[in-house]
């Protein structure tokens, strides 16, 4: 097989960078080892920043997610058993956000690449890249029980953490930055209309919560947990119990019960891995980084990487020249430790550490009434939550 741009994995970042190239008259193949209902149920992030939205939109992916997801116009910071919102529109020149899970988005996308694009292969499994420093890189597969390769002119790898794209990059090039953080989040899913019509972040001297939703009739909460937690150690009652606590103030509001569908433990990570080109390989997404959920970047970092990477081959297909390729992986990697910043200090403002002393839960605290009484400081927190511009 061959193809102009040879993309592993059809997660979002992979099924948008299809839907790019095809607009732009560029062929592509995409190859996914899992199968088309795995990829489509998968559960994700799902707050998409204005960028986002904006590019799915000019994709030709935004119908759905206009009728169903919901669009967001502010967060509430919780402590100290106040509440503080914090109005993005405002802040930021009418910049927003849009609650519409990963799942969808995936569903849309992948609508439109069987319906429109090019081929979009289900359990085909990447083994290996190779000879990504030629111009005529390589994607060796296993699909229905036989090996095949692709052969193309860039390979942009879409794959994860665990894929075979980042191993391709030579250890001797490498360089890698990475922070473990000493919790987890629990979370649920809840067959039960959201208690806040806009996402809630609650710091509490028993550890974080976060209330969000994926739908109007469905929440989606989280706690804070030590690192290692069993999801199945956690009775259902004992979830809301230590919701209700972590989420109380000093009004009249109340968390709504309802029956817990889903129940899972997200590991809290940092990760960068310098460069993220080699060759003509182009790495995107958690293939080339990975942020804790807490700033709710992770997809959206994805989706920045791929627009860069379409807007540089469109580039150099219309002018010949090859300088925005060249400067792919400086160019994203600007964007992402302005994300990794952000998710950072949101995480280490909002988290209770194991080891933390009386200073530091005063500092958590000193750095929140900040947020609430500075223009600047909340200013700030909305530009980075609603996201960072797309070079």
């Amino acid at each position: 097989m061959r193809t102009t741009v040879g993309i592993i994995g059809a997660g979002p970042a992979g099924l948008l960078l299809a839907r790019l190239l095809h607009r732009a008259g560029v062929e592509s193949v995409v190859l996914e080892s899992r199968d088309r209902d795995y990829v489509e149920h998968r559960q994700r992030a799902g707050i998409l920043e204005q960028g986002t939205v904006d590019v799915l939109r000019a994709a030709g992916a935004g119908d759905r997610m206009d009728r169903e997801g919901l669009p967001h116009d502010g967060i509430e910071l919780r402590f100290a058993r106040r509440r503080h919102r914090v109005d993005f529109p405002a802040l930021t020149g009418g910049r927003s956000v849009m609650v519409y899970a990963q799942t969808e988005v995936c569903k849309d996308l992948i609508a439109l690449q069987l319906e429109e694009g090019g081929p979009l292969l289900f359990g085909a499994e990447a083994l290996a890249v190779e000879d990504a420093d030629t111009e005529r890189p390589r994607i060796r597969f296993r699909h229905e029980g036989r090996e095949d390769v692709l052969e193309c002119e860039y390979v942009v790898g879409c794959d994860g953490f665990w894929g075979v794209s980042r191993t391709a990059v030579p250890s001797g090039v490498s360089r890698v930055f990475e922070r473990t953080y000493p919790f987890s989040w629990l979370g649920i899913l809840a067959d039960v209309a959201p208690s806040h019509d806009e996402l809630v972040y609650a710091r509490h001297e028993r550890g974080f919560a976060l209330l969000s939703m994926r739908s109007p009739s469905v929440s989606r909460l989280y706690l804070q947990v030590p690192a290692g937690t069993d999801a199945g150690e956690w009775s259902d009652e004992r979830i809301w119990e230590e919701l209700e606590r972590r989420f109380e103030t000093a009004d009249d509001w109340a968390l709504a019960r309802g029956p817990i569908t889903s129940k899972s433990v997200t590991p809290m990570r940092s990760y960068v891995h310098e460069p993220m080109r080699h060759g003509r390989l182009f790495l995107a997404g958690d293939a080339a980084h990975i942020v804790p959920p807490t700033g709710a970047k992770g997809l959206n970092l994805a989706v920045g990487d791929v627009v860069t990477f379409a807007r540089a081959l469109a580039h150099q297909r219309e002018t010949g020249s090859r300088e925005r390729l060249d400067a792919y992986s400086e160019t994203c990697l600007r964007r992402v430790w302005q994300a990794e910043r952000f998710s950072y200090e949101m995480t280490s403002m909002l988290h209770r550490a194991p080891d933390a002393t009386p200073f530091d839960e005063r500092i958590q605290l000193a750095r929140l009434a900040r947020l609430t009484a500075s223009r600047a400081a909340e200013t700030d927190l909305a530009h980075g939550y609603t996201g960072f511009p797309l070079e």
